[in-house]
């Protein structure tokens, strides 16, 4: 048995490596994506091109439009001067917010009255918006707060001798709030999901198309033997991808790895179960490789989009959440960002873990009723 199915591995690995896309698609198509993601999956907004519109221009305006201009978060980049500006510069897209101050709003600021000044942000990107606004928001506090401390002192004469509440923050487990951190060990989840089904969808529905499926039937191989032989050389190549770009992640944009990695291995063949049984599963209900193509990223876009890679499933309607209990991939995601970020180990992990074992040992058995040693 062990001799048949290592023959088997051994052709399997043959045939991949024979063929110059597919080594393109194994080896150098994760890198390219991990770098691609590793500059673009970020949540991360600073620079915002914003515009001022100061129909006050006092001491008081500028100072806040000061406090704006040295964060990192806002580029001031013209000074409107005239309303209509507002319009135009919104319409074309070359600014996202505007800074405005109505007149008398310093005089307003010194009589001890609410002195309004407007943020407009262009809402396209209705997440954008809402962390820009939050920007602001945290500007306009922290300049309030100097001012009330000013005020005091100069009635006072004396600091701190009214109560107050100073609130200081800590963050766990991603200490600078780097959304990359989060986003890529997602990024290597994704890839390990996607390359394992390609490359198993394509395991038995290739044979039939090359014509050696004949050849398969005439030989003493038993099912169980062929479907090891065909998804252990694909799990060893997820294995090595899984290494790859979780290097690159870690070296190159200095996502913290915390956890155990003989736990992040582990965790990854257990994953490993679920996506190439999946993909096997394919490969025999389809009849060419363009429709196991077609049925991988059917499967595929909805996993990633239930998974809590860019939106959180606790966001999601209720009847969405049940659903997300059947996806692997969302196990597999808690399971990454644990380990890379919160360092934890398996007592915490152990129910992710059981329940993608449980998964696995299901798509695979119901993988190998579905496969029947003959033409189809």
């Amino acid at each position: 048995m062990f001799t048949r199915i290592a023959a088997l591995i051994v052709k399997e690995f043959l045939q991949v490596f024979r063929d110059p896309r597919m080594k393109f698609v194994m080896f150098v198509s994760p890198i390219v994506q991990i770098m691609i993601f590793g500059y673009a999956a970020t949540m991360d907004i600073t620079n915002i091109p914003t515009a001022v519109y100061d129909m006050d221009n006092t001491k008081e305006s500028r100072d806040i439009i000061r406090d704006f201009s040295y964060s990192k978060y806002f580029d001031i980049q013209n000074y409107l001067q005239k309303e209509e500006d507002i319009k135009y510069v919104m319409d074309r897209a070359r600014i996202k917010a505007v800074i405005k101050f109505n007149h008398g709003f310093a005089q307003a600021l010194t009589g001890n009255d609410s002195a309004p000044m407007q943020i407009i942000v262009d809402g396209t990107d209705s997440n954008a918006a809402q962390i820009i606004l939050s920007y602001s928001g945290t500007i306009v506090n922290n300049y309030n707060a100097r001012a009330l401390q000013d005020r005091a002192n100069i009635f006072i004469k004396r600091k701190n001798i009214y109560p107050s509440v100073e609130l200081k923050d800590r963050q766990w487990f991603n200490v600078n709030l780097y959304s990359k951190n989060f986003y890529l060990p997602g990024v290597v989840a994704m890839i390990v999901t996607l390359m394992s089904l390609i490359l198993t969808s394509m395991a038995i529905v290739r044979e039939k198309e090359i014509g050696t499926m004949e050849q398969l039937i005439v030989s003493p191989i038993r099912s169980i033997e062929l479907i090891l032989g065909k998804i252990i050389p694909f799990g060893i190549i997820a294995i090595v991808q899984m290494v790859m770009v979780a290097t690159v992640g870690v070296l190159w944009f200095n996502i913290p790895c915390i956890g155990s990695i003989p736990l992040l291995f582990g965790a990854t063949l257990i994953y490993l179960l679920t996506s190439l049984g999946i993909g096997l599963f394919i490969s025999t209900i389809s009849s060419t490789q363009q429709e196991a193509m077609m049925a991988v990223f059917l499967f595929y876009f909805p996993a990633i989009l239930l998974s809590g890679f860019a939106y959180p499933v606790a966001n999601m309607p209720q009847w969405v959440q049940v659903i997300t209990t059947v996806n692997p991939l969302k196990y597999y995601l808690v399971i990454l960002r644990s380990i890379f970020l919160k360092g934890v180990g398996i007592n915490v992990l152990w129910d992710e873990m059981l329940i993608l074992l449980v998964m696995g040992v299901a798509v695979i058995t119901l993988s190998s009723s579905r496969f029947q040693k003959n033409l189809g």
